[in-house]
Formats: C-alpha cells, sequence, structure tokens
C-alpha cells in the first residue's frame, strides 16, 4: 500500500462517529484492462484508493490485501468446467476456444483479457475475506471496491461480469448468519444475484433499477422469488431521471419494511454508481451525497455490513463516490476541495469532491413511487420474521470453524493484512445447490433451526448442552434410531429402517395415493405433518427430527457450516 503523497498535510475530514472498518485493496487491481475502449476499467478502483490515502481515511481503516481466492472457493457457486475454461483461456489461446467461449457468453461485453482470472481471484477474495471479518465478529464493516460483479451465472459471464464474489461473499455469511440481505443500487438489476438465490428463504435480494428496454431485461416488480423463495426477492423498476428525493423517497420506506420483517443477520450492499449523474451508460441523476445516503441509511440499522463495487463508468465520479462512502463508515465526512493525489487533473476544472445534479426531467411520478412501494408492502406482509433470535451471532465473535487454530494466529500476526484461504466445504456440488435442496425440504423460516443429528469430530470437543434444555416429548413412543445413528426425539410413528425407503411397520398413510414405502425419511415426515396424521406440537417437531436424521446426508466432505438459533453448529452443507 502506497503512502500518501508527501505535499498532503492539510486536515481534509470530520470526524463524526467510529465503525470497525475492514478495507480490501490489492495494488494490482488497477492493472488489468478489459479491451480498448471498454466501459469498464479497473483503474478507477486505483483512483478511489489514492484518495482515500491522501484524504487520510486510511489512517482508520484496518486494510487487508485479499488473499486470492482459489477453484474450489469459486466452484461452491460456479461450474467446475467453467471455472476451468476461466483459467486456461488467454487472449493468444481463445481462437483455439471459440465454441467454448461462446457457451459460457465471453464476448465484446465480456471479453477475454490478460489476467482475467487472478482479477477474478482478486475480487472474490476481497468479498469472501470481508465476510470471514465480518462473521468472526471482527469488524462491523467490510469494503472492497473490487467486488460487485453481480451478472456474473453459474457457467456464464454477463455484463462485464466472470466470477460473482456476491453469491459466494454470501455464502460465506450464511455459515454464521442464518438470515442475510442483498441490496443493490446500481442502476442494473442485480440479476446473477437474484437467480442464485431464487428459491431460498435464507436470502432476501432488493434490486432499485432501470427497468425496461435496458440490460438486463429483467428485475419486475412481480418477480418476487419462487418455491421457498417466493416473497424473498424484491424488485423496485424505475425510470430515467430519477433524484436524491425521489430515490430517498421509495429507498427508505423499503428498506425500512424489509429490515422490520426479514430481519437479516448480515448485509451485503452493491454499490454500483452507475446511478450517479452523467454515467457513461447510466441514466439516472443520483449526486455522490445520494447515493452515500442510501449506504449510511442501511448502515443506520446496526446490523454488519460488506459493501462492494459494482459498476460506474465515468471514472471521476466513481472515485470520488467510493471514496467518500468509504469515509462515512469510518465515521468521517470529508472536505468538499480535493487534496492534491497521483490523479488531481482528472477532476478538474472545480477538483470538489461532489457533483451536482443535471436539469434531467425526472420520470418517475410520486404516483408511480406510491404504487409501487403499496406493492412492494403488501408482498413483504407474506415474510415471517424470525421467532427466535438468528442474527447477530457475528457480534459474539465465533470463530469460523473453517479455520484452523494455526490460521488464526496466523491471522492475528500478519504483516501485510491479506486474509487466509478457508478449506472448502464442498462435495462435487455447488453450496447454492445444496442451499436450495435445504430450503425445498427444511423447516419454515419462523421455526427454530434443526439441531445436529451428530457432532462433527472437529467440534465435538468444544461443544456442550445445555443442562437446562429439557428432551423433546415423545408422546409415548419408544425413540427409534436411524441407520445413521440419529435419534427421533418426537415420536414419529414411522421407521426408517436404514434403507432409501420407509418401513410399514407402523401407520403407513396413503397421502394422494402414494404408499409411504415410496417416499425418503424427509417426504415421510412432510406427508404425516400435511395429512394431520401428527396433530399439534408433533407435527412440527417431526420435521426437525427428520432434518436431524438427513443431516449426515447434507454435510459436506470438508467443515460443517456453522450458525443456528443458538450459535449451534449445523451439519448443512449451505
Amino acid at each position: 500500500i502506497h503512502a500518501p503523497t508527501q505535499h498532503n498535510t492539510t486536515r481534509h475530514h470530520t470526524m463524526v462517529r467510529k465503525n470497525r472498518v475492514a478495507y480490501f485493496y490489492d495494488p494490482e487491481i488497477g492493472n488489468y484492462y478489459y479491451a480498448p475502449g471498454h466501459p469498464m476499467k479497473p483503474h478507477r478502483i486505483r483512483m478511489a484508493h489514492n484518495l482515500i490515502l491522501n484524504y487520510r481515511v486510511y489512517e482508520h481503516l484496518n486494510v487487508y490485501r485479499p488473499f486470492p481466492a482459489s477453484k474450489l472457493e469459486m466452484t461452491k457457486f460456479h461450474s467446475d468446467d467453467y471455472i476451468d475454461f476461466l483459467e486456461a483461456v488467454t487472449p493468444q489461446t481463445l481462437r483455439l476456444a471459440k465454441k467454448e467461449a461462446m457457451q459460457y457468453n465471453l464476448d465484446d461485453d465480456s471479453p477475454v483479457f490478460d489476467g482475467l482470472f487472478e482479477f477474478s481471484q482478486k475480487s472474490v477474495g476481497g468479498s469472501v475475506g470481508g465476510a470471514i471479518k465480518i462473521n468472526q465478529g471482527q469488524t462491523d464493516v467490510a469494503i472492497n471496491w473490487a467486488g460487485g460483479l453481480h451478472h456474473a451465472k453459474k457457467s456464464q459471464a454477463s455484463g462485464f461480469c466472470y466470477v460473482n464474489d456476491i453469491v459466494l461473499g454470501i455464502l460465506e455469511l450464511l455459515k454464521v448468519h442464518y438470515r442475510v440481505l442483498y441490496c443493490d443500487i446500481d442502476i442494473h438489476h442485480g440479476d446473477g444475484v437474484e437467480e442464485a438465490f431464487l428459491t431460498t428463504d435464507r436470502v432476501m435480494t432488493a434490486s432499485f433499477h432501470k427497468y425496461g428496454d435496458y440490460f438486463p431485461g429483467t428485475g419486475s416488480l412481480k418477480d418476487i422469488g419462487v418455491l421457498g423463495g417466493k416473497y424473498h426477492a424484491v424488485n423496485v423498476p424505475l425510470n430515467d431521471g430519477i433524484n436524491d428525493e425521489s430515490y430517498a423517497a421509495v429507498f427508505q420506506p423499503v428498506m425500512t419494511k424489509i429490515m422490520e420483517t426479514f430481519q437479516p443477520g448480515a448485509i451485503l450492499m452493491q454499490c454500483g454508481t452507475d446511478s450517479l449523474v452523467g454515467d457513461r451508460l447510466g441514466t439516472f441523476n443520483l449526486s455522490i451525497e445520494g447515493h452515500s445516503r442510501c449506504v449510511q441509511f442501511l448502515k443506520s440499522f446496526g446490523v454488519p455490513v460488506i459493501l462492494v463495487g459494482g459498476g460506474g463508468y465515468t471514472i471521476r465520479n466513481v472515485s470520488r463516490c467510493w471514496a467518500n462512502e468509504t469515509a462515512l463508515m469510518a465515521g468521517i465526512k470529508l472536505s468538499n476541495e480535493l487534496p492534491l493525489n497521483d490523479y488531481y487533473e482528472y477532476f478538474g476544472p472545480d477538483h470538489h469532491l461532489h457533483i451536482s445534479p443535471s436539469n434531467m426531467e425526472d420520470l418517475n411520478t410520486p404516483q408511480q413511487l406510491h404504487d409501487t412501494k403499496t406493492k412492494i408492502f403488501e408482498n413483504l406482509r407474506h415474510v415471517s420474521p424470525p421467532s427466535v433470535q438468528i442474527g447477530g451471532a457475528a457480534a459474539a465473535g465465533p470463530r469460523d470453524p473453517m479455520i484452523s487454530e494455526d490460521l488464526m494466529e496466523e491471522d492475528h500476526d500478519q504483516d501485510e493484512g491479506s486474509m487466509l484461504d478457508i478449506t472448502p466445504d464442498r462435495d462435487g456440488g455447488s453450496s447454492v445447490d445444496a442451499l436450495h435442496h435445504q430450503d425445498r425440504h427444511s423447516h419454515s423460516p419462523s421455526q427454530t433451526p434443526p439441531a445436529p443429528a451428530e457432532m462433527h469430530p472437529r467440534l465435538a470437543s468444544s461443544a456442550t448442552t445445555p443442562e437446562s434444555e429439557e428432551p423433546r416429548p415423545s408422546n409415548g413412543e419408544p425413540e427409534e434410531a436411524c441407520a445413521n445413528g440419529a435419534e427421533c426425539l418426537a415420536g414419529c410413528p414411522y421407521v426408517w429402517d436404514g434403507g432409501q425407503k420407509p418401513s410399514e411397520a407402523r401407520n403407513p398413510i396413503d397421502a394422494d395415493g402414494m404408499l409411504l414405502e415410496s417416499l425418503t425419511p424427509w417426504e415421510c415426515a412432510t406427508e404425516a405433518a400435511k395429512s394431520g396424521d401428527l396433530g399439534g406440537e408433533t407435527a412440527a417437531m417431526v420435521v426437525t427430527v427428520t432434518d436431524a436424521c438427513m443431516a449426515p446426508q447434507l454435510e459436506t466432505k470438508g467443515e460443517p457450516s456453522h450458525g443456528g438459533a443458538h450459535g449451534q453448529p449445523l451439519m448443512h452443507k449451505l
């Protein structure tokens, strides 16, 4: 990290309120170059960093150089073949792999450039590293302006984005926090993130974007999620010219309602700056102050937050905005007069931090915004708040079970502040796939998360069971042991004989003509609860018990995830 220039000795900021801020920056990130004439310029991140240095904001940050993400970490979401191709392809070899490049949507918008894979590693490393710091309770805010590539899909590049650092960061947060909120103020819809978590109720996505004849063309008000994730995707479609006042009039009420109903344990916010006035590709009319006010508003709820970058193609304004938001998170109000810096000539002729909105017409009428809010509020009525405290685990500072004691000691004694690699908890498939599998067959978010059926050896030595905890009632039925050793304590009247089908020894149910012998243990319990064969409390508990029975099947080869209502380790692969 370069020191500020020698001539910068003036105090250019005022202290407001202090947060612990982990700031991730790789000095090489600005060297990457998409293509001649391409609007995406990683150099903007270096410019923002230079302002942070010369405003002396860095003195109030914990600065880290992110550890490059491994292929295994990336394939927690992305497909193996796609990541293998990104690692192997170069501009020189592209002509030999045109068919594969077309398959993975590598085109003029998302070109193959020198260092593409390394660029993606650094981008992901900062977002995942920030999530680890949040999970360990070591910071209130984590910042990675090299992240925010929200269009990347599981097996395709899209919209200048190759590897979706946001999805991977959220997956890391889900190891500790039962619910995670994603908020996107880029002018483009955050389609890649919404698509990744479309069927889960553990992640809510909220995107404020231009909608219509505009990339990527998704994000209708009617897009609200599907299956278990229904009502957990919030889309706020906006028209050209929206200004600070109109934006705040929809952003603040919607986010307030989301925070009240969803009650996340952590937030990841994409701060794309193509929503600013004068952006090369954008058509909104936000000032830096209006954009930053959204970030401040979300942080005011007191929930740990990760800020990532995103779009933004007038690079002098991108760097201004991100420097300002970094300072605000550190409790610093910057002066409008820019200090001397390595890119001072970029900010002429006034050399000011803030920019003025234009006189473009706001095509968002008050009635349209009111109708949008009303519909969103109606949808959010279907989101039930957790019945137990499921967030804030990081505040107590639990150690991430994925990091060994040796690595923990090394983390506290690093000279360069590099983040540590983690052992991927992956078993041949993506962790997002497993999360969706869990949500299709899991308890309601209003129920207490299930306890593990069997403690992982790595955690067994440190785990304790509260003495005051009472065993679940058995309703007079003997406790049956599943083949994997999990005890069914809720008195489920069906026995799993260790095979793929439950036994017909007791009370088989014919539900819609489907006999229980054709069901898995999970479906057995679910059908029992649906049919009313089990009543009252037992019907609710049977899902939890069967969840415990099935837990080892969701366990990974690596280490278990950590989370739950009381900070207990869950055996589910996220």
